[in-house]
């Protein structure tokens, strides 16, 4: 599709639901970084779930990143230290008023069910950032080893943990949304342990936004979920072994 908010041809995979006979809930997940939904044989374990009533019918839309994708992913209008995220606003604005109408023509099933946006990394990121600011429009949030790092400073600058962008912008929320977070980690999703607590980055960053969540009022195991895989690394196959139990979660009977 050609979106004008990105000046750009913007690739989707949308996988939809068959045989549905008019009465059911349909619900809609988007995906960023869609171009690694093939590699993680996503019909066959929609289908399987499907063949075992595991979960409710659900239009899943793959938007495949682009050239810009360090510009257009991160947390709108908030740039990183490395001006990463300067298109992230145009990023949001593509799918709220582009990409949704989009799929409600294309489809040709009323999604009247939940809304979920998810990601992988920084596609993560993008998609909590998105759901967040638009809980008028998201029900739920999926971050597979989401890059919470995100930063305004370098480390080497004098960084401290203040300087995390969205840590800072749920702290900074005065509503809560009606969302709810499904947060996937991997033991081996990295090596890096800033403040040597030997307890590596990602999983830190993952729990502090908990942490925030928490403090806005959002409660486990109602609102958040977390998963940390052991093993788990920074992959494709990692997040292709986990997704099937987010669809479980995010879209139960």
């Amino acid at each position: 599709m050609k979106s004008k908010s990105l000046q750009r041809i913007v690739e989707v995979d949308v996988y939809a639901p068959e045989n549905l006979l008019g009465n059911e809930t349909v619900n809609l997940l988007l995906v960023n970084d869609g171009q690694d939904l093939s590699q993680m044989e996503l019909e066959d374990h929609i289908s399987t779930l499907y063949s075992k009533w595991k979960i409710e019918p659900v239009v899943v839309v793959g938007i495949k990143a682009g050239e810009e994708r360090l510009l257009e992913y991160g947390v709108a209008n908030r740039p990183d230290f490395k001006n990463r995220g300067s298109k992230a606003d145009l990023y949001t604005h593509f799918v709220l008023a582009e990409l949704l109408p989009f799929i409600e023509k294309q489809v040709g099933v009323v999604i009247n069910g939940k809304k979920a946006f998810a990601g992988f990394s920084l596609g993560g990121l993008t998609a909590f950032d998105i759901a967040w600011n638009h809980g008028d429009v998201f029900d739920i949030a999926g971050v597979f080893s989401g890059s919470f790092w995100w930063r305004k400073k370098d480390l080497s600058d004098g960084y401290t943990e203040d300087d995390r962008i969205l840590h800072e912008m749920i702290a900074e929320s005065s509503s809560k949304q009606d969302l709810k977070f499904w947060l996937m980690t991997g033991t081996d999703d990295e090596k890096a342990d800033r403040n040597q607590n030997f307890i590596i980055d990602s999983i830190d960053d993952t729990i502090d936004v908990i942490k925030e969540l928490m403090k806005k009022g959002y409660k486990r195991p109602e609102d958040i979920f977390y998963y940390e895989m052991v093993g788990g690394k920074h992959d494709v196959p990692t997040w292709g072994k986990a997704f099937p139990k987010f669809l479980e979660w995010a879209f139960a009977k």
